[in-house]
């Protein structure tokens, strides 16, 4: 399966693991049927999942492409596709193809820069992939700044993961933060947009947004009062990816396609954010 080259055709890939994150996120680690990685990716491409008679739907691969071993998908219990994934245990099939979109210039515009890495809820997802990447290829970047913020201090996606490890690699800082306080929690409280301001980040990195349309949109406001250039800014919007083609239609912004352009976009080149956002 990892030889295939049209990603039209469904490939058969395992659940070799699936491990709850938070109360409505679920991780799930895919292999072929071989037993290898079903495909090589990117960070920041997708893979479209199906399950036959039920439906299929884009989602961002959250595993590096340093791991040669299996794929990962976080996924969040939402919908009729994701309540029948929720319920699939290690051992079932499942029909996977991609990879799908560009992906976030790792070995190119971004090799070099301090990074900062900014998330809400399951937007952690997409940017698991490249923190993962840029943690296997330290000595590219510079100075990494993660802030992530969820709902609550159980929703936070890869807490212990965040804590553990993240924040032990040299040059890495992990800012949590959740919505509203809580007994136990000792960390910040504030929405992402606020932390962001709060921290007074200089300029001089490149940033990485990927959360809920309304979060993003404050984010990337925020930024641009930091003195951010749109040049120095990346977003994800897999969310609005549907064939994956450019066929349906569906992921229209403006002149561009989600699934032909993106879903990775430098802010400069968005021009307009969608209505949502």
């Amino acid at each position: 399966m990892s030889n295939r080259t049209n990603v039209l055709i469904p490939g058969i890939g395992v659940i070799t693991d699936v491990r709850r994150d938070t109360p409505d996120v679920k991780t799930f680690r895919v292999n072929g049927l071989e037993g290898r990685k079903p495909f090589e990716h990117m960070p920041g491409q997708c893979a479209m999942l199906s399950i036959p008679g039920v439906g299929e739907a884009m989602f961002s691969i959250t595993s590096s492409p340093t791991n040669r071993d299996y794929m990962e998908f976080s996924i969040k219990k939402c919908g009729c596709l994701t309540d029948w994934l929720h319920q699939m245990e290690k051992g079932q099939e499942i029909a996977l193809r991609g990879p799908y979109g560009n992906y976030f210039p790792v070995d190119t515009d971004l090799k070099g820069k301090n990074l900062l890495f900014i998330a809400g809820g399951i937007g952690i997802a997409p940017l698991r992939s490249v923190i993962h990447y840029v943690i296997d290829h330290r000595g590219d970047y510079g100075q990494v700044d993660i802030v992530y913020g969820a709902r609550s201090a159980e929703d936070l996606v890869d807490l212990e993961e965040m804590r553990k490890d993240w924040s032990n690699v040299e040059g890495f800082r992990v800012h949590l933060t959740i919505d509203r306080a809580e007994e136990g929690w000792d960390g910040n409280v504030a929405f992402v947009p606020d932390y962001v301001r709060e921290l007074k980040f200089s300029n001089d990195r490149t940033a990485l947004v990927c959360g809920p349309p309304v979060m993003i949109k404050f984010v990337l406001q925020a930024l641009e009062e930091m003195g951010f250039a749109g040049t120095e800014i990346y977003t994800t919007m897999e969310l609005k990816m549907k064939c994956g083609v450019g066929k349906c239609g569906r992921c229209n912004i403006g002149s561009k396609y989600v699934c032909k352009d993106g879903p990775v976009f430098r802010y400069d080149e968005l021009g307009v954010l969608p209505s949502e956002y």
